[in-house]
């Protein structure tokens, strides 16, 4: 397997990308609050927007294995603050040297471990080239299942020889619930 880099997906590619990346995240819509799984439109958007690399691990066949989002454009992606970033790396902000990883999907086969790793090295190498910081979310179900921090960081470790790990930023989400007689309550 290789990776390519690019700026658009089109065509046939477009089409298997967009089935990989429905069925690698469509079970969260169920699991995590935040919606995960973006609309087709909004796919189509990033698909065809130039600010987003578009990394493409292909098998011999030219098959797409697996899929993943990077930029360090962060206006580009749509749910981060970009003030937080420059608040926090005013220098890697300004030399435009955070990178952004919207998501790595890859197709749930026997190949799918390696469609990653190919994909995180590739990330990794974009990023060391310019001393950069690389960041990301995923849901806490993604972690404690998957444990993706965990995983990342050991990826990570093993292309740098030494990488720090810090949660950035957290959300949460509240329900408050009533018994079926608080209204008459007071």
């Amino acid at each position: 397997m290789a990776v390519k880099i690019v700026d658009q997906v089109d065509g046939e590619h477009r089409e298997t990308a967009w089935t990989l990346y429905s069925a690698a995240f469509a079970e969260l819509n169920a699991l995590a609050v935040q919606r995960h799984l973006m609309y087709r439109h909004e796919f189509d958007d990033v698909m065809s927007d130039p600010r987003v690399a578009k990394y493409l691990c292909l098998d011999d066949a030219d098959t797409i294995r697996g899929l993943s989002t990077y930029t360090n454009d962060l206006d580009a992606v749509p749910l981060i603050s970009p003030p937080y970033f420059e608040r926090r790396w005013p220098q890697h902000y300004a030399e435009r040297r955070i990178w952004y990883c919207g998501f790595v999907a890859t197709q749930a086969d026997a190949r799918a471990a390696t469609a990653f790793g190919e994909l995180v090295t590739a990330m990794y190498h974009t990023a060391a080239a310019q001393g950069a910081l690389i960041a990301l979310d995923f849901c806490t179900r993604t972690d404690e299942v998957r444990r993706m921090s965990r995983v990342v960081r050991l990826m990570l470790h093993r292309l740098s020889g030494d990488v720090h790990a810090q949660r950035i930023d957290e959300q949460q989400y509240w329900l408050y619930e009533f018994p079926t007689n608080a209204s008459t309550a007071g």
